[in-house]
């Protein structure tokens, strides 16, 4: 299963995850992680009969202008074009009617 999230999603793959120490965890050491976990919920079969596969919307390509220094601060961290779309949808999200 982690073999095919790599496949599908490489960029996610290379996150903070320490996949050599995930793969090397038993189900009952992953188990009781889940247990510790406070966000965590217990699933049962009547949840997975009604579960459905939501896939995200691509991200439309655009141009936009911005200053010069601004555009600098942000390249600073890897991520900056999907922290100006989060600040944008922050901004979005607190504007609504």
């Amino acid at each position: 299963m982690l073999k095919m999230f790599e496949r599908l999603y490489p960029r996610a793959a290379k996150s903070r995850t320490d996949w050599k120490r995930l793969r090397s965890l038993s189900a009952r050491e992953i188990r009781n992680a889940i247990e510790r976990d406070p966000e965590a919920r217990p699933t049962d079969a009547s949840f997975w009969k009604k579960a459905k596969v939501v896939l995200p919307q691509p991200k439309q390509t655009i141009t936009m202008r911005l200053d010069a220094d601004l555009l600098k601060w942000l390249r600073r961290q890897k991520g900056y074009q999907t922290r100006i779309n989060a600040v944008l949808r922050t901004y979005m999200d607190a504007h609504k009617p």
